[in-house]
């Protein structure tokens, strides 16, 4: 299975800006921050890798879904609506 361009290029662009956000959290412990700056950069570092990580299922499991089904299109709002559902 290869990505669609359109979505390799998002998740690139999600995971670097995840990496940025790392080095700042390196940086903002090194530098003694308080606790709570650290914890609620650490919660977006971590929703960066979930909504990339969620990117590539999402589209993986989109391409599955088109090639088994007679859709020539699959919603991708309901499948993710799905895929939150189980998490």
């Amino acid at each position: 299975m290869e990505l669609e361009q359109d979505v390799v290029t998002d998740v690139l662009k999600r995971l670097r800006r995840a990496q940025g956000q790392v080095g700042g959290l390196i940086q903002m412990i090194e530098g003694g921050r308080d606790c709570k700056d650290v914890i609620v950069q650490l919660a977006a570092v971590s929703r960066a890798l979930d909504r990339a990580g969620l990117k590539l299922v999402m589209s993986g499991l989109q391409q599955c879904l088109s090639e088994g089904s007679e859709q020539s299109e699959v919603d991708r709002a309901q499948l993710e609506k799905l895929f939150l559902s189980l998490t």
